[in-house]
């Protein structure tokens, strides 16, 4: 026989397998009873009748099916044989019925629910080694015995075997991998992370093994887990397509929406939320522009969640609704009070997704830090849209990562959400680790829109740009020079001198330098609580190293403030039990919990208030009291002027 026809005896074989019956589940009765016979073959059938019909279509082989002595803590595992081995131990109580009421510390409950679960994790082992040819394998075999034609029997080989490489039909599945926690690495050509950092909510910590394993146990719960749809849409979905829209019959109705909680500083309200993507209009990439800072000198990349008010249809006007919106920003969880460089450098931070309003990024940036924000619409459809809110849920529940400044900083973990929240194809080869780089990527693949940005007036009144107040304060300095004699040249320098140094000139301003004045001791006292806040940290640590007794009140407070709020950016913590998104049965539990915890972090916020200036410097305590003083005396000016020039009297 020569080397064509033992190609073409080969391909015609395989492609002959069509006709098999498909998956069959053989059991080994050799040794077993009657009732151990009935009891396994019923197992076995209920495991074949929960699988896809697809799935048995494609695993189209005989595997068998054996009780073999095995550890106490194994229940079955794929043999050598290609078959299942299940836990001998456990046949007398699946014989006797007793399996189906004895619980287990395991994730399903009960040893007979392990068992039929133990099934179908290793028949999914199987399937996903399984090769998986084209439906149209005769199509397949027809392009060979073209490329045949032309190449000769020297290039059969090279021409078929891209079409018979051996290949995982889930495991290996590039969104899957992105959906399961081993995402494509940013900037290393292809190349997918090693640690799965979706370490929290999981149903079984043996998922986050390998990928075949997550996998196998993911399709567990998808089978058998009539929860399983809401509490891992993302998941359910990928494998309802890749099943050809196959649905388990048993899957519950999901409600509207994801529960969140709100990282916002105001410790007075709730932060439990209900995140529904129905309300959501659009996502825009929230770029913090760079400063001078080492951590922020290429920005910071966030998104935001363009969210409509209650009743609103999705429009334009719902870009006004700016109560409603949301942030969506990874962040370092420091929980130490010390943002070092060198643990940004090395991962020593959790990289968590913080879910912040509106409103307090604007007033960090802006008025704290002052850095302006661009808001720049992305360029999703609504399926995309919607699907990557879900992801971003998902994630808020899930996630902790490692945080590297440069390899795995905001950008980086923002454009992985993007990726496998929206499936965007222009999306994935996409690569950019610096966030004002990521724009600018996202501008050129026409995956964002930035001409909203062109017309500066119309940007900052549709609230598509957040000017830095650095600009409101240099107008306020400018008037300063305008009617006061004063030698500096820019707002910084103004703001450099002590606050006693800047009072003379209080008596000598009129109406309209007072105002400048007010607005920019303001700026003024901002900038000391930074400056005092950065001391803070500073003499906190190295007092609490040397056990300064001076600093245990409010050091005390600072500690357990940090230790509770951890939960606003690991929201997991609060319920023990469940996986995935939580569900209505625990959000009772849920509101409970995070109402307490917010409680009690409104307790020792005030407790600080009222402790924190005995740990400042007395330096740092004289500038920022000055500083205050000068607050209260230019008020007074202000209405002295205001009552002289005829006009109503200043509240």
């Amino acid at each position: 026989m020569n080397l064509t026809r033992a190609w073409l005896l080969v391909l015609a074989l395989l492609a002959s397998t069509s006709g098999h019956a498909g998956l069959r589940l053989s059991l080994e009765r050799d040794a077993l009873s009657q009732r151990e016979q009935q009891a396994s073959q019923a197992l076995l059938s209920e495991a074949l009748a929960a699988l896809p019909a697809l799935f048995q279509q494609r695993l189209d082989r005989r595997v068998q099916v054996r009780w073999r002595p095995l550890p106490a803590e194994v229940y079955g595992r794929a043999g050598r044989f290609s078959g299942i081995e299940l836990n001998r131990q456990l046949l007398p109580s699946l014989s006797d019925g007793s399996a189906a009421t004895t619980p287990t510390q395991r994730p399903h409950g009960t040893v007979r629910r392990e068992l039929l679960a133990t099934v179908l994790h290793e028949l999914t082992h199987l399937y996903d080694r399984a090769r998986l040819w084209p439906q149209d394998e005769k199509g397949l075999l027809q392009r060979c015995r073209q490329r045949l034609a032309s190449l000769g029997p020297i290039g059969l080989p090279d021409a078929c075997r891209g079409q018979t490489q051996r290949r995982f039909t889930l495991s290996d599945d590039p969104h899957l991998l992105d959906l399961a926690g081993w995402p494509q690495r940013v900037g290393r050509r292809g190349a997918r992370a090693q640690a799965n950092g979706q370490v929290a909510r999981s149903p079984d910590v043996y998922e986050l093994s390998n990928p075949r394993e997550f996998v196998a146990v993911n399709l567990e719960y998808f089978l058998l887990d009539p929860s399983y749809a809401c509490r891992r849409p993302s998941l359910a979905r990928h494998f309802r397509e890749h099943f050809a829209g196959w649905t388990p019959a048993h899957q519950q109705p999901c409600t509207d929406g994801y529960a969140y909680l709100n990282a916002g500083r105001d410790f007075a309200r709730q932060p439990l939320g209900t995140l529904d993507p129905a309300r959501i209009y659009q996502v825009d990439y929230l770029l913090a522009e760079a400063n001078q800072q080492w951590a922020s000198r290429w920005g910071h990349s966030m998104l935001r969640l363009v969210i409509c008010a209650p009743g609103r249809p999705r429009g334009p006007d719902c870009r006004l609704d700016l109560d409603e919106h949301l942030v969506l920003s990874y962040r370092a969880f420091v929980g130490d009070l010390q943002l070092s460089s060198w643990g940004g450098l090395t991962g020593a931070y959790p990289s968590r997704l913080f879910v912040l309003p509106l409103a307090q990024v604007i007033e960090e940036y802006t008025k704290v830090e002052l850095r302006s924000l661009a808001s720049v619409p992305l360029k999703l459809d609504r399926v995309q849209l919607e699907d990557l809110v879900t992801r971003a849920a998902e994630q808020h529940w899930s996630y902790d990562g490692d945080y590297y400044f440069i390899s795995n900083n905001c950008a980086v973990e923002t454009l992985k959400l993007l990726r496998s929240g929206s499936q965007h194809p222009r999306l994935q080869a996409l690569d950019s680790i610096l966030p004002n780089g990521l724009l600018d990527t996202l501008v050129a693949r026409d995956l964002a829109d930035r001409s909203v940005l062109d017309e500066p007036r119309e940007a900052l009144r549709l609230g598509y740009r957040f000017d830095s107040f650095r600009d409101r304060y240099q107008a306020m300095f400018t008037v300063l020079q305008q009617r006061l004699p004063i030698a500096q040249t820019s707002v910084e320098d103004w703001l450099e001198q002590s606050a006693k140094v800047r009072r003379p000139w209080f008596a000598k301003a009129d109406l309209r330098a007072s105002a400048a004045l007010l607005l920019l001791e303001q700026a003024a006292l901002r900038r000391q609580l930074l400056l005092a806040q950065d001391e803070l940290k500073r003499r906190y640590l190295s007092g609490r190293a040397a056990k300064d007794p001076s600093l245990n009140k409010a050091g005390g407070a600072l500690e357990q403030i940090l230790a509770n709020s951890g939960f606003l950016s690991r929201p997991a913590e609060l319920l023990e039990g469940g996986y995935g998104l939580p569900q209505r049965a625990e959000w009772q539990h849920l509101e409970a919990e995070s109402r307490s915890r917010q409680q009690q972090l409104r307790r020792l916020s005030d407790d600080l208030d009222q402790e924190v200036r005995n740990l400042l410097e007395p330096a740092r305590l004289a500038e920022l009291e000055a500083n205050e003083v000068n607050l209260v005396q230019l008020g007074e000016h202000l209405r002295r002027l205001h009552k002289a020039s005829g006009g109503l009297m200043l509240p």
